[in-house]
Order: structure tokens, then C-alpha cells, then sequence
């Protein structure tokens, strides 16, 4: 190996760890507040980039009907019980966006607005998907969250299919510029990636800690019965949780999309890399998680080099020795019981 293809591998691990570190912390965020695997997250990375084609494509995104039928159902659910002010959540703003895609649809828009569209109809399900198939279980285990999150993406994969086909697509890239460094040439996309993720993780990191709303979310995933005690909705904190991850995911679409074609199932690989990346960081651990999800990445490219056959399996074994690791650190809790 020289130091051409050295550096292009690099450039290739570096660009999709970045996108795994998204995908990692908006796991992680929904799993400390909820307790939920949110395995469904690689699903809603397809979801975006699908969008994002039909939209570009003159169509109307199947996606925007499976948002209508859910805030519907939601928006009588509520006016059941009394609660008008979900009018405008449930009733006024998915009727607006409804008319914004339909017009981007038939009359055509630049490519940002058919992105911004895209970015709130996937980051609007996260939500949804929580109230409707996680809220109503309660103080459930684990294990049957788990269930339902299984259920949940061959639900989602399902519906994918049916909306958009079995065929792949790719999206434009944001910028087409590369820049020329000497032993290899800078894709300006590449670049994007990485300053898109690190303001992203800048931005979380000043919610959480400035904000009101992101304190109040990290005493929910502290410790949810104090939480409680101190007037912290439990639903409402869950429904953030949840579209802070699917706002990650949406932005992982859209990034990944220009680089490897999506089609309604790939996403769920990617998906499962970046709970890679939050099991190394314990499903606790933001730092450790993101430099787990670099590692899945660098690992990723060079492993895709020398045994392209041999990737996946590669980078999934990557869980053996971490979950080793951490049985050893934090041995047995009912022998400390």
C-alpha cells in the first residue's frame, strides 16, 4: 500500500466515521432518556434520502403520508381527550408541509428547500414512532422494547418499499468542489461531512449544557424518577430524545446518500455501525462513542480494501472483544447486589 491509497482510505474511514458519530449520539440520547435500542434510526436514514429523490424527482415522498396518517391519528387521539392545542402540532403545521411538498413536487424547488423538506419529514416521524409504538409501553423492560424496535424496522422497511421500489439512489452532493493536496485529491463533499458533524456535535453539546430544555432531557436520563419528582414530563422528554435521533439520522441520509447509493433496506446496516460505535462507548459514554464510531469507519475503508468480502463481518466482530471488555470492567451487578 503507498501512501496515495493510504491517505484515499483514510479520506473514505475519516468521512464515514464522521457520519457514524451522528448516528451514535442520537442513539445514545434516546436510548440514556428511554432506555430504547432505537434500531429503527438506520431505517429513518433511508427514509431521508428517498425523500429527498422523489421530491428532486417532481414525486410526492411516500414518507409524507405515512407523517399524515400518524399526526391524524395523533390529532384525534388528542382531541379525544380534550387537548385542542394539538391542533397545531398534529393538525395546522403536517397540513402545511403537506402543501410544501405537493408544490415542491409539481412546480420544482432548489435543492436546499427539497433538503430542508426532507430533514422535517424524517425528523418529524422520530416522535411519532415513539409515541405510538414505545410511550403506550410504559416502565416496560428492555427486552420488550427490543421486541418493538425489531417490529418496528420491518414495519418501516415494509412501507419503504412499497413507497419507493427496491432500486437504489443517490443525491446531490453538497458542494462538487475537491481540492488538490498532492498525493491525493480533497473531495470538498468529504469535507462537508466532517464540518457538518462537528457543528452538529458542538450545537448538542451547547443544548445540553446552556439550555433549560437540554437539562432538563439530561436529568430524564440520569435518573428518570427524579426527574419526574421535579416536574420533567417523561412523555414529552422521550418525544425529544427521539427526534434529536432522527434528526441525526436524517442528516446521515442526506450526507451518506451522495457518497453510497440508499435504497429502502441499506440504511439499516449503517444503522447498526453506528450502535457499534455507542456500544464501545458503553451506551453511555458520548467521547468514547465517537471515537468508537472513527474507529468503525478507518476500519471500514481498510478492511473494504484488503478483504472487500470480508467488511461487514470485519467490522461487527469489533463487538466481541468491546463486549468482553466491558463484562470484565463492570462484572456481574447481581453478584454487587
Amino acid at each position: 500500500m503507498d501512501e496515495t491509497i493510504f491517505l484515499a482510505l483514510l479520506q473514505d474511514g475519516l468521512t464515514t466515521g464522521a457520519i457514524y458519530v451522528l448516528l451514535a449520539v442520537g442513539l445514545l440520547i434516546a436510548f440514556s432518556v428511554t432506555r430504547v435500542i432505537f434500531i429503527p434510526q438506520g431505517d429513518l436514514v433511508s427514509f431521508a434520502a428517498l425523500t429527498l429523490a422523489s421530491i428532486i424527482s417532481h414525486r410526492v415522498p411516500g414518507t409524507l403520508w405515512l407523517l399524515d396518517g400518524l399526526c391524524g391519528a395523533a390529532l384525534v387521539l388528542s382531541l379525544i381527550r380534550g387537548r385542542f392545542r394539538a391542533l397545531l402540532p398534529y393538525g395546522v403545521a403536517p397540513a402545511a408541509l403537506t402543501l410544501a411538498c405537493w408544490a415542491a413536487a409539481r412546480y420544482g424547488v432548489p435543492t436546499p428547500v427539497s433538503m430542508l423538506l426532507s430533514l422535517t419529514i424524517v425528523t418529524a416521524l422520530g416522535p411519532l414512532l415513539y409515541r405510538f409504538a414505545y410511550e403506550p409501553l410504559g416502565e416496560a423492560a428492555m427486552l420488550p422494547l427490543l421486541i418493538v424496535s425489531m417490529a418496528l424496522h420491518f414495519v418501516l422497511i415494509g412501507i419503504a418499499l412499497y413507497s419507493f421500489g427496491a432500486e437504489g439512489v443517490s443525491t446531490p452532493a453538497l458542494t462538487e468542489a475537491s481540492f488538490d493536496t498532492g498525493p491525493i485529491e480533497v473531495s470538498g463533499q468529504s469535507l462537508c461531512v466532517g464540518l457538518v458533524c462537528m457543528v452538529m456535535v458542538g450545537a448538542l453539546r451547547w443544548f445540553f449544557v446552556r439550555t433549560l430544555y437540554g437539562k432538563a432531557l439530561r436529568a430524564a436520563a440520569s435518573d428518570r424518577l427524579g426527574a419526574r419528582l421535579i416536574g420533567v414530563d417523561h412523555a414529552l422528554s422521550g418525544r425529544a430524545a427521539f427526534a434529536f435521533a432522527s434528526f441525526a439520522a436524517a442528516v446521515s441520509g442526506l450526507l451518506i446518500a451522495p457518497i453510497t447509493p440508499l435504497s429502502y433496506d441499506t440504511g439499516f446496516e449503517i444503522g447498526l455501525k453506528g450502535f457499534v460505535a455507542a456500544v464501545i462507548g458503553g451506551l453511555a459514554s458520548y467521547p468514547l462513542a465517537a471515537a468508537g464510531a472513527l474507529v468503525v469507519g478507518l476500519l471500514e475503508s481498510f478492511s473494504g480494501f484488503w478483504a472487500s468480502e470480508y467488511r461487514n463481518i470485519i467490522v461487527f466482530s469489533l463487538l466481541i472483544p468491546v463486549l468482553i471488555w466491558l463484562s470484565l470492567s463492570r462484572g456481574n451487578t447481581e453478584d454487587r447486589a
